[in-house]
């Protein structure tokens, strides 16, 4: 996280905290709003809040934090499944308005989106103890991705892409199955419609996709035969055949102008015109004289042609805009019924097919659950020794895995596509107490520091980028406060880490300090964060030894702690 601004939010009216790496502690006096900055952080990530949350005189809430999700794939990937654009190179900006009449909004890089997707796309970014909405070790199914992310002897992460290869094609043959099985379960009554359908085209004998075509050119020639054969008789005659014809006109008219070129040779052209044009209207008489001998009428097979062109148009209306659509539907047809009679031959071969695949994912399956109890195990005992720094020295780790109750059936295991697993961690957290799921502790304090004894195992293989710890400090002081805070020290190393502490050996090791407190000015009330740095920090942290009243030695064991870091 690099930016989180808050502005009319519960008595905060406004603020802008940068963040950098390292272990950032925050410190103030109880109510002073130190807990507010974590809920609006919760709110960022989905948290469900109400009006209440916004400051008195104002219209709305809003609170937002800027991430550099770079290194986050994962995110960036449902991003994309959210329809959220976001540029190589840009930050992730998340924004939360509650407003004082009831409405909420929230948005990732000034898109809106739901509740719920913000919630998803925002997962694994921070880790907050003490706020269970986004607390991943109450997940349980963060639980399984704990152990194989954890897992340094067995490769568990390869084992599980194995594995989900494997799943996806059984569950791909389960599909083409159940498609196969439901077409199967309809067949009697698809084969018949299917044939009635194929026997009507084949019946047809549809060879030309230009057939319709070519009877409409014959139609129209034997609707308007009579026409056609008297026209061109009679253009004939006009042209060869009738007295004073124009064949007979054009050969005089070109007799007369051919004496006239012994006088003037400039007429020869036009004399070769006339002579030409005389014979070509004597071919042409000669092909009407011909035509008009051919042309009849036909009422038979006018009637045939009318039929077929019927006929032609019904199969269009029924199975394409055109003869070529109709003729490759038949063609369709004819696959889906040699499909159909094959179906069960096909569904022997599958079934053959997705036993064998389903053998081979249960033998992986199987394969991971062993790897993962002897991981799980081996985690147990490496959380353990860490609490044991953190003083839970007497607190029990178990890992619990139950097979899924859903998944794809390979014999009578149920199969997802991270294996055959349910995992659960149990938490015994002082002698007597039979172990229990993380979600039924009720101590805050002891949440905080199983999650930091988790994060210290695990900081190298942890996706989060962030981890806020609450109430880490609580019941706890002298050795054990130094070695939480020590143990913060070390995850900031590789981790942004925010801790609100009430104890100065913790605070004393951080990177950065920030102090909160309650400001009244005039009849409003308001709570102000400010960066301490030297002096201010050593005055804190004295505050801290030893209460408002600072002493020359409270101030000089301040100086200690922080020199001592």
């Amino acid at each position: 996280m690099q930016v989180l601004t808050i502005r009319d939010f519960a008595i905060i009216d406004r603020l802008s905290l940068d963040f950098d790496v390292g272990l950032t502690v925050i410190t103030g006096e109880t109510g002073a709003g130190k807990s507010i900055l974590v809920n609006a952080l919760n709110l960022v990530l989905g948290g469900r809040g109400s009006a209440d949350v916004v400051r008195t005189g104002a219209d709305a809430a809003h609170v937002e934090a800027v991430f550099d999700v770079e290194d986050a794939p994962d995110l960036r990937a449902r991003l994309v499944e959210a329809g959220v654009e976001l540029p190589v190179g840009e930050p992730l900006i998340v924004r939360r308005v509650f407003s004082r009449t009831g409405r909420h909004r929230a948005y990732l890089n000034d898109a809106q989106v739901t509740l719920s997707t913000l919630a998803r796309v925002t997962s694994g970014l921070v880790d907050i103890s003490g706020q269970h909405e986004h607390y991943s070790l109450l997940q349980t199914d963060f639980h399984l991705d704990l152990i194989d992310r954890a897992s340094r002897e067995a490769p568990l992460l390869a084992m599980r892409d194995g594995l989900r290869r494997q799943w996806e094609i059984v569950n791909e043959l389960d599909g083409n199955i159940s498609t196969l099985e439901t077409a199967r379960r309809s067949r009697v009554e698809r084969e018949a419609f299917l044939r009635f359908q194929l026997e009507e085209l084949t019946h047809a004998r549809l060879d030309s996709p230009d057939e319709e075509d070519t009877l409409e050119t014959e139609r129209r020639l034997l609707r308007n035969a009579e026409k056609l054969r008297e026209s061109t008789k009679r253009a004939e005659g006009d042209l060869y055949s009738d007295q004073g014809a124009a064949v007979e006109r054009l050969s005089r008219a070109a007799r007369s102008v051919r004496e006239l070129v012994a006088f003037d040779e400039t007429l020869s052209p036009i004399a070769a015109d006339l002579e030409a044009a005389a014979a070509l209207a004597e071919d042409s008489a000669r092909t009407l004289s011909s035509y008009a001998r051919r042309v009849h009428s036909d009422p038979d097979r006018l009637e045939a042609v009318e039929s077929r062109l019927s006929v032609l148009s019904k199969l269009r209306r029924k199975h394409g805009a055109s003869l070529l659509e109709v003729i490759a539907r038949r063609e369709l047809l004819a696959l889906e019924l040699l499909t159909l009679a094959s179906a069960d031959s096909r569904l022997e071969d599958l079934g053959r097919e997705r036993h064998k695949a389903a053998l081979s994912l249960l033998d992986a399956a199987q394969s991971l659950t062993a790897a993962r109890g002897a991981a799980g195990k081996l985690l147990c005992r490496a959380i353990e020794a860490e609490l044991a720094d953190l003083g839970m020295t007497r607190a029990k780790l178990d890992v619990r895995i139950e097979p899924l109750a859903t998944g794809l059936k390979c014999l009578t295991v149920n199969i997802g596509p991270r294996g055959a697993d349910r995992v659960e961690f149990l938490l015994s957290a002082n002698p007597g107490e039979p172990p229990a799921p993380l979600s039924k502790i009720a101590s805050g304090g002891e949440l905080s520091r199983f999650m930091l004894a988790v994060k210290r195992v695990i900081a190298e293989s942890d996706p989060v980028g962030t981890y806020v710890f609450d109430e880490v400090d609580a019941g706890v002081g002298g050795p054990t406060a130094v070695a939480i805070g020590r143990k913060l020290a070390l995850v900031s190393q590789t981790r942004q880490a925010l801790c609100i502490t009430h104890l100065p050996q913790i605070a004393a090791l951080a990177d950065r300090h920030l102090h909160v407190s309650k400001v009244i000015e005039g009849d409003r009330t308001h709570s102000d964060v400010k960066p301490l740095e030297g002096e201010e920090r050593v005055r804190e942290l004295a505050r801290m030894l030893g209460g408002e009243r600072l002493t020359e030695a409270t101030l000089q064991l301040a100086r200690e702690l922080i020199s001592s870091r």
